[in-house]
């Protein structure tokens, strides 16, 4: 019995090893089995509470539309009283956006499908990170066929979230962005 699971366990590996053998060159900041994880378990409460864009096109469209964060636009004002005009600076049509953060799986092939997501989010300020496997991204996420990125969002695009179901999401999105900005930092 005990040679069973040696066999498990050097078939494990080399599953693992096929992984990191398939991933692209542009795979960075690729997550460790931790990170891995997490983010897969991120991905995967965002997908049961409806709060997931699966595939490039939904994920593409979704950050050039949408707004990320507190957005405050100054817009100049004058006011005219007792013969004095005053000029000040207001700020209006202040809006909050749903949080997002994209992962992306990393044995793409071709690799030319996900080369301009990377840009988009940094360009839209969105945090991403690389999963080893696009197979798991798509168990994560519910689908069955391989999906090459997600973008989790902390609100569903339809309805509301209970209380504790946002805060549970946003919980772990923060740590997950956490444990991931200390890896972009530790790579520069």
């Amino acid at each position: 019995m005990g040679s069973d699971s040696e066999l498990e366990k050097t078939a494990q590996k080399e599953r693992e090893k096929k992984k990191m053998l398939a991933l692209a060159p542009i795979a960075k900041p690729l997550a460790g089995k931790k990170l891995c994880k997490r983010a897969l378990k991120l991905v995967r409460r965002a997908a049961e509470q409806k709060c997931l864009k699966r595939g490039v096109k939904e994920v593409v469209k979704s950050i050039r539309r949408g707004n990320i964060g507190l957005i405050l636009r100054p817009m100049p004002c004058l006011i005219a009283w007792e013969q004095t005009i005053v000029l000040f600076t207001s700020f209006r049509n202040t809006e909050l956006a749903p949080i997002r953060l994209c992962v992306i799986a990393g044995n793409i092939s071709p690799i030319d499908v996900i080369t301009h997501v990377p840009i988009l989010c940094e360009e839209a300020n969105i945090p991403y990170v690389y999963v080893p496997s696009k197979e798991d991204l798509a168990n994560a996420g519910a689908t069955k066929r391989p999906t090459c990125c997600v973008l989790v969002l902390t609100k569903p695009t339809k309805g509301e979230l209970g209380q504790e179901e946002q805060d549970k999401l946003k919980g772990d999105y923060d740590q997950l962005t956490s444990e991931l900005s200390e890896l972009v930092n530790s790579m520069f």
